[in-house]
């Protein structure tokens, strides 16, 4: 026996579910944009980057990327991962490599596009609040550098959320839309 259930909506709450206004939020998404700075050294290696949010006042932690030699032989690339050192304190550690859905190869000099949509893969669903975008990233032969970019959640679309480093990473920035 099949039964069927049909709710009709009038008057206000149908209005507010028809704009978006009511129930779940429409779906998010955060194109993240990091800038990997072309360095002019004698021996130049790509950084490995970590990119995750924190929530203040929380101590757990959502690794989003980590791009690293995943590739190696016998998994020896994931032996750098802790020169990423702030990430790998607070989540790094804790995880086993590769990552479904978080790995990813280093990435060369320039404009860096990732994108997270809200309620699906890594980003999952986010309770409304204060958050940190937090970038780091960790160079062989070359240094450290950690950028931080706070937003609140939900949040507008077309609200841009921008960062520099000033050595390992250059300009970064939080794009959200629907």
């Amino acid at each position: 026996m099949q039964l069927s259930h049909r709710m009709i909506l009038t008057g206000a709450p149908a209005v507010a579910l028809a704009a978006g206004l009511a129930g779940p939020a429409a779906a998010q998404t955060m194109d993240v944009t990091v800038e990997i700075p072309r360095l002019g050294v004698a021996e130049y290696h790509r950084p490995y980057v970590a990119i995750w949010l924190e929530k203040p006042g929380t101590p757990a932690v959502r690794s989003l990327s980590v791009w690293y030699d995943f590739d190696k032989k016998n998994n020896e690339g994931t032996k750098w991962l802790r020169d990423v050192r702030q990430w790998w304190r607070v989540s790094g550690r804790t995880l086993q490599f590769p990552v479904d859905g978080v790995t990813g190869a280093t990435r060369a000099p320039g404009a860096n596009k990732v994108s997270y949509t809200a309620g699906k893969g890594v980003l999952g669903n986010l309770s409304g609040g204060d958050y940190v975008l937090v970038v780091e990233a960790a160079r062989e032969v070359g240094g450290r550098e950690l950028v931080r970019l706070p937003f609140s959640w939900p949040p507008k679309p077309g609200q841009i959320v921008r960062a520099a480093g000033k050595s390992e990473l250059g300009a970064i920035s939080i794009a959200f839309r629907k």
